[in-house]
């Protein structure tokens, strides 16, 4: 009998369904069509089997959806801007772009042998001209409707590799990479006016039944629809053009607790209050240095800089406050300026007990034993309820007694509306996005900056504005600045003398909008608005938890403003119908120290595993720290490359999705591989049996045929809910159920070519083999989805086995109602009982009606 060689079923079957076109999306009226897109990836160079399992979750859905009559649209690109090009030039002393591909034609030619059903003829990279030429006409008509803007704005820069830095890039004041103390500098930014559409992205959440409940509360929490009082202080003895201080707050219930205003190192007032007193420029200078994450802010040492400057309390004129500079407030929340009201906030209830500042408790407890509350200002901590939770109230407004949170914030912006200080309004977390970088690798911004013109759009004839190749990494900072033949033209307005904008976009600009890009990528516009109305929205798109917030964000307000500008259909708003967040592929670390004691990290390949140990090939033990992410830096990965080599492709796929649920961990371990590796050749091995067989009894013929039935109903359901591990699961009890069968050769091959299709998904190879072996017409790519008999599935038999002596030697398939002379009868013409009696009659026949049969030779 043949042997299971993926070597060489892999590749057979690869040729045939490129020679067949199989995977090449056309639009057509004949079929519902179905979009599923994985979140394109980095051209780092290497994929590894964490990226195995999230194509091989997509092309699961994609073969599924093909095989059950849809048009299926499955793409792949690569998101290709960024710094780690431009790091990798500087290091090697090569190019980017010339890095960037290279990675590409490496990581396409390790996904082709994973037998992906995409539509390669769809490929592309952000970096190619053709996709950011259309992209910065997507900018030019955004910038037509309004949606984009320039202004100044603080921005983190880092003075040695002089570039803006994102938050998550400072870290402990320092940029990430060049480690230099990180300066908040004011610049000029070209922005998105994202924040306009605040409430609609964030009321829309609601509609996306089909996304992760834990997704779209943190875009609510990142959104952030706040309700609250703006009102404000006037000042005393401030410098001129600053009678008020504008302060918005969410509890203005605690502001008969007001003990100092603090404003931010970037507030106006703070930065005119700089020019004249060193103290307060070198304090503002410090605080600068700091990072501006929320996180890194809340763990910060709080502090603050006494202005000298007082304000009014707006209900006691002769109550004055002390306004101070603090580091902990951010000029990008809120107005940039708070009041403090230390019982009700940890944060000010340190502030105030390190600068002596008063701690007036504006409520308490509504209910609690007398005695057990300890005052805020008699040393107790800041408290701080929850919202639902009714307080008395010590210091309240008119009418306010005992209330809730969300009920007293009401009666004091209604009490303060009646006073006349301030107006409730709504506000929302989330601020414009910033895409202005100072970096090469990106794609260049379309306008020209003229002196007589002021900023000019290009004209989009002139797309795309290609970055110049001859560009050098030898001194820091942005080579469009200092590429006069790229950097200086004429104004496309007047055509004087004028100077290309250097900055480059944010490359969260470039995965906003591919997804509508694959509907139709060579077409001369954005999109083909013929396609785009075909194909969007998403049907599933899946990817990691962690671009939950920014890319997800960032996509749904494209689509609504490539909406706006004509590009895609109102009904593609929300791009993403469904959205499925996988877990991990994890694996141990194997570590050993060097003289220093510091850990010296040995690739999974390198090591020898014995037992509970591991080992160098020269013999050194490894020590093996438990299970984590995979991570080229603790070089705990795992090439596909080297595990289709050994086992095949489908091995992988087949082991990525048998482990675990898809949205929890997978710790790949080279027993799995080997325990799934042997699965698959045991599949082989009887399906072959099954293609051989001859006619023969049909005595087991229902019994199989039914297990078979309910085993297309449990993978269907399992494949359409994304239970693949579930499905797999089902599919291993069916594997045994015909290898046990006592069928007739017919229905065993029909049960092995139903087996073949159901496992089409994961094993697309192994199954190609089989259906061939087996007599299935054409490919089983093209084949339909079977479907499962609901009256096959109907439990009107009974399967009762057979003990020969007290030992199982068959069973048998009756109705649930045969009476016990019947089974006898049925059970003692079974052909194991025959060979059994040899001739001679039973000794005794005992049988326990719906359990067993017992036969005494």
């Amino acid at each position: 009998m043949a042997r299971y060689t993926p070597a060489e079923i892999e590749p057979k079957w690869q040729d045939a369904w490129h020679e067949a076109g199989s995977f090449e999306a056309r639009r057509t009226g004949d079929k519902p069509k179905y979009y599923v897109l994985e979140m394109f990836p980095y051209p780092s160079g290497r994929i590894h089997i964490g990226h195995v399992r999230n194509y091989t979750m997509g092309d699961v859905v994609a073969r599924y959806k093909r095989a059950t009559g849809h048009n299926v649209l499955h793409p792949m690109g690569f998101d290709a801007f960024g710094m780690p090009a431009e790091n990798a030039a500087m290091a090697s002393g090569g190019h980017p772009k010339t890095w960037t591909y290279d990675n590409i034609d490496t990581m396409v030619k390790q996904m082709k042998p994973l037998g992906f059903s995409l539509d390669w003829s769809r490929m592309f990279a952000t970096c190619d001209p053709e996709y950011y030429g259309q992209q910065q006409a997507l900018f030019l008509d955004f910038l037509e409707k309004g949606l984009v803007y320039r202004k100044n704005a603080v921005v983190n820069w880092d003075p040695v590799d002089m570039t803006v830095l994102a938050n998550e890039q400072v870290e402990d004041g320092r940029g990430w990479r060049s480690g230099a103390l990180v300066e908040r500098r004011e610049l000029t930014q070209w922005f998105f006016r994202i924040s306009d559409y605040s409430e609609e992205l964030l009321d829309a959440l609601d509609t996306l039944d089909d996304w992760p409940a834990k997704v779209k509360t943190m875009q609510a929490n990142w959104i952030g629809r706040s309700r609250g009082l703006q009102f404000a202080f006037s000042t005393v003895d401030a410098p001129e053009g600053f009678d008020r201080i504008e302060v918005y707050t969410t509890r203005p219930d605690t502001l008969l607790g007001a003990s100092f205003v603090g404003v931010s190192p970037d507030h106006p007032l703070a930065r005119q209050l700089e020019r004249d007193n060193d103290e307060i420029a070198a304090f503002n200078a410090e605080c600068r240095r700091m990072g501006t994450s929320e996180e890194e802010l809340e763990k910060a040492e709080k502090r603050g800089f006494d202005t000298g400057i007082t304000v009014r309390h707006p209900f006691d004129t002769s109550w004055e406050l002390p306004v101070y500079i603090a580091n902990f407030i951010l000029m990008d929340y809120g107005t940039g300026a708070i009041f403090g009201c230390p019982a009700h906030d940890q944060r000010d209830l340190d502030f105030a007990r390190k600068y002596e500042l008063p701690v007036t408790t504006v409520f308490a407890p509504a209910m609690g034993e007398e005695g057990t509350f300890i005052l805020p200002e008699e040393g107790g901590p800041a408290y701080v309820p929850p919202k639902a939770e009714t307080v008395r109230y010590i210091k309240g407004f008119a009418g306010q007694e005992a209330q809730t949170g969300d009920e007293a914030l009401e009666a004091a912006i209604a009490f303060c509306e009646e006073q006349g200080v301030g107006q409730g309004v709504t506000k929302f977390r989330l601020r414009d996005w910033g895409l202005s970088r100072q970096r090469y690798w990106g794609c260049p911004i379309p306008v020209v900056h003229c002196e007589t013109c002021g900023v000019v759009p290009e004209k989009k004839e002139n797309l795309p504005i290609e970055l110049p190749d001859d560009v050098s990494f030898d001194v820091p900072g942005n080579p469009l600045d200092r590429h006069p033949t790229w950097r200086d033209v004429p104004c496309p307005n007047c055509g004087a003398a004028a100077r290309r904008e250097t900055d480059t976009m944010d490359t969260f600009v470039d995965s906003s909008w591919y997804f509508a890009r694959f509907t139709a990528p060579r077409a001369e516009t954005p999109t083909d608005r013929a396609e785009a109305d075909y194909w969007m929205n998403v049907d599933q798109y899946i990817g990691g938890i962690e671009h939950a917030i920014l890319h997800l964000l960032y996509s749904r307000f494209f689509a609504r403003a490539m909406h706006l500008t004509g590009h895609l259909p109102e009904t593609a708003n929300e791009p993403f119908d469904a959205l499925f967040t996988q877990g991990m592929v994890t694996h141990a670390i194997f570590q050993t120290k060097d003289k220093a004691g510091r850990p010296v990290y040995h690739f999974p390949e390198d090591v020898e595993l014995r037992g509970d140990s591991a080992f160098l090939k020269d013999g050194t033990e490894v020590e093996i720290v438990p299970s984590a992410k995979m991570s080229k830096s603790k070089k705990n990965v795992v090439d596909p490359v080297s595990i289709i080599d050994q086992y095949g492709a489908d091995t992988a796929r087949w082991f990525v999705l048998s482990d675990s649920p898809p949205e929890r961990d997978v710790e790949w371990t080279a027993a799995g591989a080997e325990a799934a590796s042997r699965h698959l050749a045991r599949v082989y091995r009887i399906a072959s049996e099954a293609a051989a067989s001859e006619a023969s009894s049909q005595e087991g013929d229902e019994v199989l045929l039914r297990e078979m039935h309910k085993t297309i109903d449990e993978v269907t359901k399992g494949v359409e809910s994304f239970g693949f591990n579930a499905a797999i699961a089902r599919l291993y009890a069916f594997t045994n159920a015909l290898s046990k069968a006592e069928a007739g050769g017919e229905a065993k091959r029909e049960a092995a070519r139903v087996l073949a299709q159901l496992m089409s998904p994961m094993t697309p190879h192994l199954s190609e083999e089989l259906w061939s072996m087996l007599g299935g017409e054409g490919l089983i790519v093209d084949a339909p989805w079977p479907e499962a008999d609901p009256a096959m599935m109907v439990e009107d038999t009974v399967t009762l086995p057979i003990q020969i002596n007290g030992k199982r030697r068959a069973e048998i398939a009756v109705p649930k109602d045969m009476d016990k002379a019947e089974v006898e009868k049925t059970a003692l013409a079974h052909h194991a009982v025959v060979k059994a009696l040899d001739g001679a009659e039973p000794k005794k026949v005992i049988v326990v009606p719906g359990r067993i049969v017992n036969v005494v030779v």
